[in-house]
C-alpha cells in the first residue's frame, strides 16, 4: 500500500497538504525527523498514515507510539480512528490497572496500529518494559517543543522519551510542534538524539489571518465592541480565572452567547462547555490557556487576547486557532500600555522569586507534608497549596512558581490541578456482608463492583459508576460503615517526591538564572511586539520563529496605516 491509497483508503483524501507527503516520506525512509506545521496543518496524518502503511509492510512494525500531554486529545484520536476502523489505544493517568494491562494486551496480540500515552506513563519501568515488547515500528512526539529547556513549556517528563530510544534504537522517531524558535529547534533534535539533523517545515504565514494590536483604557467594553462587529464563533483568552468567569457572566449578561472555561472547573464541566461551543450553542468562551490544544474546530472566525501573553510562542500557538477554514479571521492582541508594563514587571517577579525564596518553599513544603530527611522517594502527597501557604505563611503565586521550579530542578513531580478520578476498594470479604443488613441497592451496587473490577479487595480501583450522583451516596453510606474505603473525585494539587528529601538543595544557573533570563527575553519581544507600529506584525512573527525573508502581509494594523499614509 502506498501512503496515497492509505490516505485514500482511510480517510477519502485524493492528496496531500503541502509538507504532508515529505514528512511522510521521510518517516518512511526511516529517519528521525522535526516537523514544524502551525495549527490546524494536519500533523496528525503525518504519523499516521507512515505507520498504517509499515504496518501493511512489517507486521513486526505494525504499531505507532503517540506521545501527548492531552488526555482529551488522545480520548478524541482515539475515537476517530476507530470511526475509520482503525485498532487504537490509549493509556493515561486514571485507568485502572487492568484496563492498562488489556490496552497493551491488545496492543501486543491484536490488529492495533497506535499506541496513545502522555510522557508520564514512560517514568514507569514496567510501562516501558512492556513497550520493550511490543511491535513498534514509529514514535510520534506531539508538542514537541516540551522537551525543549529553552521553548516555553518544557515539561521535564518529556525527558523519559529518551529512555524509549534506548530500549528501541532502530525505530525513528517523528517530532511535531506548532511553534519553535531556531534555538529549540537545535535542542529538540539533542534531546531526542536524533542520529541526523532533519527539519522539514511549513512557514508560519497564514494568509486569512489578520493580526491587530489594539490600544485601550477599557478593555471589557473594547471586547465587547469588537464582538459586535465581527461575527462568528470567538475565543477570548485571558490570564486568570478569576477575570475568565467575571468576563464570562459579563458578556453574557450584557447578551452575548458566552460562557468561561478554565483548569478549576470539573471534567464534566469542561467538557460540557468545550462541546457547547463546538457546536455553535456557545458563541464566545472566555478562557485561560487550559483551552484550546487539540480543539478541531475550522470555522472560529476571531481570537481576542484580553492580557499580553508571556511569550509569542503562546502568543502565536493561540491565535492560529482562528481561521483554520482558510477563510478571513482576526486576531486581536488588547493593550494597555501602563497597565501592561506593570503587570509584565509583576509576573517575572511572580514566575522567577528570589533563588532564597524557592529553597524555602522546598523546606517548608517537607516539613507541611511530614516528609523527614532522607525519606520520601516515590511517595505521591495531595498538596492544598491554599492550606500549605496559610500554614506556612507563603505568598501563593511565587509558591506555585517555586513548586515548577524545583519541578524543573528534579527534586519533586509537583502537578497542579491534578484530577483524581473516584477510587473504591471492598475492605470486607464477600462471605461476610450478609451480617451487614444492606439495603438493595447496597448489595447490588457492591456485587457490579465485585463483578466490575477484579482487583477491588486488593487495592484502590477507579471506578467509573461513582460519576452518578446516587452512587456516589451510596458509596458514601458503605465507606461509613467500614465496607469500603472510596476516594471521590476530586480537584487538586499533587507532588510526587522524584528523590529523597535533601538536608540542601542547589538550583544549578541553567535551571534558574539562565530560564529567567530567557523568559525576561521573551516577554519583552512579546512588549515589544505589541508597542511597536512600524513593521508588518506579521513579519515581526515570521522573522522570530526564524523566517527572516517575509515580506509584509498587506492586511495587519501596521500595515494598514502605513498604507493609509
Amino acid at each position: 500500500m502506498t501512503p496515497r491509497e492509505a490516505l485514500k483508503q482511510y480517510y477519502s483524501y485524493d492528496d496531500f497538504r503541502p509538507l504532508q507527503a515529505e514528512i511522510v516520506e521521510s518517516v518512511l525512509a526511516g529517519k528521525d525527523t522535526l516537523a514544524l506545521m502551525p495549527t490546524g496543518g494536519g500533523k496528525s496524518l503525518c504519523f499516521q498514515i507512515p505507520a498504517l502503511v509499515m504496518g501493511e509492510e512489517d507486521e513486526n512494525k505494525r504499531l505507532c507510539l503517540v506521545i501527548t500531554p492531552l488526555i482529551a486529545l488522545m480520548r478524541d484520536q482515539v475515537a476517530n480512528l476507530q470511526a475509520r476502523d482503525i485498532q487504537a489505544a490509549a493509556v493515561y493517568t486514571g485507568m485502572s490497572w487492568d484496563k492498562q494491562r488489556v490496552a497493551l494486551d491488545n496492543c501486543l496480540y491484536g490488529p492495533y496500529h497506535f499506541l496513545y500515552c502522555s510522557p508520564e506513563r514512560l517514568e514507569s519501568e514496567d510501562f516501558r518494559k512492556r513497550l520493550a515488547d511490543l511491535p513498534i515500528g514509529l514514535i510520534a512526539v506531539d508538542e514537541a517543543h516540551c522537551i525543549s529547556q529553552w521553548g516555553y513549556d518544557f515539561r521535564p517528563a518529556y525527558l523519559n522519551i529518551a529512555k524509549v530510544r534506548e530500549l528501541l534504537p532502530h525505530v525513528p522517531v517523528l517530532a511535531l510542534t506548532a511553534t519553535a524558535t531556531p534555538e529549540t529547534i537545535e535542542d529538540i533534535q539533542d534531546k531526542l538524539g536524533f542520529k541526523g539533523r532533519n527539519v522539514l517545515r511549513k512557514s508560519f504565514h497564514r494568509e486569512n489571518l489578520n493580526y491587530i494590536v489594539r490600544r485601550t483604557d477599557n478593555k471589557a467594553e473594547q471586547v465587547a465592541h469588537i464582538l459586535s462587529k465581527v461575527p462568528g464563533s470567538a475565543i477570548v483568552y485571558v490570564r486568570n480565572r478569576k477575570r475568565a468567569q467575571e468576563l464570562g457572566e459579563w458578556l453574557k449578561a450584557n447578551g452575548e452567547q458566552a460562557d468561561y472555561y478554565h483548569a478549576g472547573l470539573t471534567t464534566k464541566e469542561r467538557n460540557e462547555r468545550q462541546q457547547a461551543w463546538t457546536e455553535g450553542r456557545t458563541r464566545v468562551i472566555v478562557a485561560t490557556n487550559a483551552f484550546g490544544m487539540g480543539i478541531d474546530k475550522p470555522d472560529v472566525r476571531l481570537v481576542i487576547h484580553y492580557d499580553l501573553p508571556s511569550h509569542l510562542e503562546s502568543y502565536y500557538q493561540e491565535a492560529g486557532r482562528a481561521g483554520r477554514d482558510g477563510q478571513t479571521a482576526y486576531e486581536v492582541l488588547l493593550f494597555n500600555e501602563a497597565e501592561d508594563k506593570a503587570k509584565i514587571q509583576k509576573r517575572i517577579i511572580d514566575t522567577y522569586p528570589p533563588k532564597e525564596f524557592v529553597e524555602s518553599v522546598y523546606h517548608k513544603t517537607m516539613d507541611f507534608l511530614q516528609i523527614g530527611a532522607g525519606s520520601g522517594l516515590g511517595h505521591r502527597f495531595a498538596l492544598h497549596i491554599d492550606q500549605l501557604c496559610h500554614v506556612m505563611k507563603l505568598p501563593v503565586i511565587q509558591t506555585y512558581s517555586a513548586l515548577h521550579i524545583l519541578t524543573q530542578a528534579g527534586y519533586i513531580d509537583f502537578e497542579e490541578e491534578h484530577e483524581t478520578q473516584p477510587r473504591v476498594q471492598i475492605l470486607v470479604p464477600r462471605h461476610e456482608l450478609g451480617a451487614y443488613n444492606l439495603s438493595y441497592e447496597q448489595a447490588e451496587l457492591l456485587d457490579t463492583l465485585m463483578r466490575s473490577y477484579s482487583g477491588i479487595y486488593t487495592d484502590l480501583q477507579y471506578v467509573r459508576e461513582a460519576d452518578k450522583e446516587d452512587t456516589h451516596h451510596l458509596l458514601v453510606s458503605l465507606a461509613q460503615r467500614g465496607i469500603i474505603t472510596y476516594i471521590p473525585r476530586s480537584i487538586g494539587c499533587s507532588l510526587t517526591m522524584t528523590n529523597e528529601r535533601e538536608a540542601e538543595i542547589y538550583l544549578s544557573p541553567a535551571i534558574f538564572e539562565e530560564r529567567q533570563a530567557r523568559f525576561i527575553s521573551k516577554i519583552h519581544a512579546m512588549l515589544e511586539y505589541a508597542e511597536q507600529n512600524q513593521f508588518c506584525r506579521e513579519q515581526l512573527l515570521l522573522a522570530y520563529f526564524g523566517e527572516t525573508d517575509a515580506v509584509p502581509c498587506g492586511h495587519c494594523d501596521v500595515c494598514r496605516a502605513l498604507a493609509a499614509q
